[in-house]
């Protein structure tokens, strides 16, 4: 009984390793960040308590908005090549994305990639924005006939009698 207690310690100790490596090959969102974070030698923070966001803002919106993710990096000070962080970007956020912006400034300290990917009836965006030292990146899903629904409740309309 003891070589069995003894066994399964040590098949947990050498299981540890192999989940943490195993982790850090993820894909989507995580895998991302956590590819900028290693090859830009960064730390990315995440906003506390998030989810609870992203809940309320999915109830707010009539679900239109939800699936929240976002990482935000302070004093990103190494030089940025466009076209390595798109590479980056496109290798860890999976099948299905296609990038539909990409827009860098002539010194390259500004560049913004914007991914998207339908998920059913939503549209789910994925965006990397580099704005000099600062790197933001963010993951929402969007109902856009609910956003369109939001949009039209706040325009203007002309000709009409509430002008």
């Amino acid at each position: 009984m003891k070589r069995f207690f003894f066994m399964t310690i040590g098949f947990v100790a050498l299981a540890i390793p192999v989940a943490v490596m195993a982790g850090s090959g993820q894909n989507g969102f995580d895998g991302v960040v956590h590819s900028i974070e290693s090859r830009y030698h960064v730390h990315a923070n995440r906003i506390p308590f998030l989810g609870l966001v992203s809940l309320i803002s999915k109830s707010a919106t009539h679900g239109g908005v939800g699936g929240i993710h976002v990482a935000e990096i302070d004093s990103f000070t190494e030089q940025v090549d466009g076209n390595e962080l798109n590479r980056l970007v496109e290798e860890k956020l999976g099948e299905g994305w296609e990038r539909t912006v990409r827009e860098t400034s002539r010194r390259g300290n500004e560049q913004t990639l914007i991914f998207t990917r339908p998920e059913g009836n939503r549209m789910a965006m994925f965006v990397v924005d580099l704005d000099g030292n600062e790197m933001d990146v963010v993951q929402v899903s969007v109902d856009p006939k609910h956003i369109d629904d939001d949009i039209d409740h706040y325009s203007h309309h002309r000709g009409s009698s509430s002008d």
